[in-house]
């Protein structure tokens, strides 16, 4: 017999939309620009829970699917989505063939460079993440000591970075960096005994580790602090709107409660 006092996941999640609903409610009155319906193409990787990711039936869902969602109803615009691979997103929202970008994109100089950034929507700090029985290292010092311990890393992104520069010795072709296509995969990996380490972003790291049944864990200290942003082409006239629903939603407590339900509420695998 079900636990009728234990609430599902859908359940969880159809509350928290409700509470979505009444705090968009309460945005109406605010001073928004409005879009007239404009469709914005956004492109995504589906591949960093909680923030975006494919559930048990394949539906994407997360964080900035809900963030965007909620952004377009009150700039009164549509969102279709486009799913690209994490190195081919910025050079394609560069471009010009993305409305925007969104997959916990760090907010960088280099990047900054040639897409536009939206204003930081989510503070993150880079975390360690092991096997939950290794024993070997339990922080960078210890991890770049011994030569024969493996990094998992995609190349290109802010963990490729801090792992080459942060944690070992600055050579980006450091064989021990193995290089994988998502995230996800290095994660297998790391699972599989072919790596020791994986860094991630604290949002995708907590994620993974609470859904591992004891199989992952976190160790170490920190390895910095990051803000994610939307990307957008240089010049892009969504930037100015975005932002305005961005710290709408920060004052009113809509991003408080996206945090709730997705870091939270929601339990991976379920």
């Amino acid at each position: 017999m079900p636990d009728l006092n234990r609430e599902s996941p859908t359940m969880r999640l159809t509350l928290a939309a409700a509470a979505l609903a009444a705090l968009s409610t309460q945005a109406v009155a605010q001073d928004l620009p409005d879009l007239g319906g404009q469709e914005i193409v956004v492109a995504t990787e589906n591949a960093y829970p909680p923030l975006q990711f494919l559930d048990s039936e394949g539906t994407p869902i997360g964080w900035e699917y809900d963030a965007m969602a909620e952004i377009a109803e009150r700039l009164n615009a549509t969102v279709t989505y486009e799913t690209i691979s994490w190195d081919a997103m910025i050079p394609a929202v560069s471009e010009g063939q993305f409305d925007m970008g969104m997959t916990g994109i760090t907010i960088r100089e280099d990047r900054a460079e040639v897409v536009d950034f939206s204003d930081s929507y989510m503070t993150s700090q880079m975390m360690m993440i092991v096997r939950g029985d290794e024993e070997r290292f339990t922080d960078a010092a210890s991890f770049a000591a011994d030569d024969d311990l493996l990094m998992a890393a995609q190349p290109g992104t802010t963990p490729f970075y801090v792992g080459v520069y942060d944690v070992l010795d600055g050579d980006e072709a450091n064989p021990r960096i193995k290089l994988f296509e998502t995230f996800g995969a290095g994660i297998e990996a790391l699972r599989n005994g072919d790596v020791d380490l994986a860094l991630s972003d604290s949002t995708a790291a907590e994620g993974y580790v609470s859904a591992s049944d004891g199989g992952l864990k976190i160790v170490g200290e920190p390895l910095g602090t990051e803000d994610f942003g939307f990307i957008f082409p240089q010049g892009s006239e969504l930037v100015e709107p975005i932002n305005a629903a961005i710290a709408a939603m920060r004052e009113d407590g809509t991003l408080d409660a996206l945090n709730q339900t997705w870091f939270v509420d929601y339990e991976m695998g379920e």
